[in-house]
């Protein structure tokens, strides 16, 4: 994603620092913006690769952090929910999801979202890219 579009994920300074410490111990990461069952509705790090991708996901953005780009990845029939929204990544105290990297850590990785501007919208389009990579 260019750097001159808006894009529909970001990442708190906090989160950017979780992704580094977990890069160092794990390599490459991944987000899915998970659905609600088991964990709520939290975004899901894991190793890249770890979570299966298929048609039924599509790529939300990439975040990136210092050299490190992570994707995000969000179930298609999510995103018909979430289209019009742009989702920041934050991170809080708090028990982690027992699939998320983070579970360890005392912290958990958290979603923020607000709704796209007219401008971001006709930016985005309606457009994304339908898994797998």
């Amino acid at each position: 994603m260019p750097d001159d579009t808006p894009g529909r994920v970001d990442l708190t300074p906090a989160a950017a620092d979780l992704l580094r410490r977990l890069h160092a111990q794990h390599g490459a990461l991944m987000f899915h913006q998970s659905g609600g069952c088991c964990d709520g509705s939290s975004p899901m790090c894991y190793p890249a690769g770890d979570l299966i991708l298929g048609d039924a996901d599509v790529h939300l953005g990439d975040l990136r952090v210092d050299d490190l780009t992570v994707p995000v990845w969000m179930s298609r029939a999510q995103f018909g929910y979430w289209r019009h929204t742009h989702l920041t990544i934050d991170v809080v105290p708090g028990r982690g999801a027992g699939f998320s990297l983070e579970a360890p850590e005392g912290v958990r990785f958290l979603i923020r979202s607000r709704l796209l501007t007219d401008a971001e919208l006709a930016a985005e389009g309606a457009e994304v890219q339908v898994g797998p990579v």
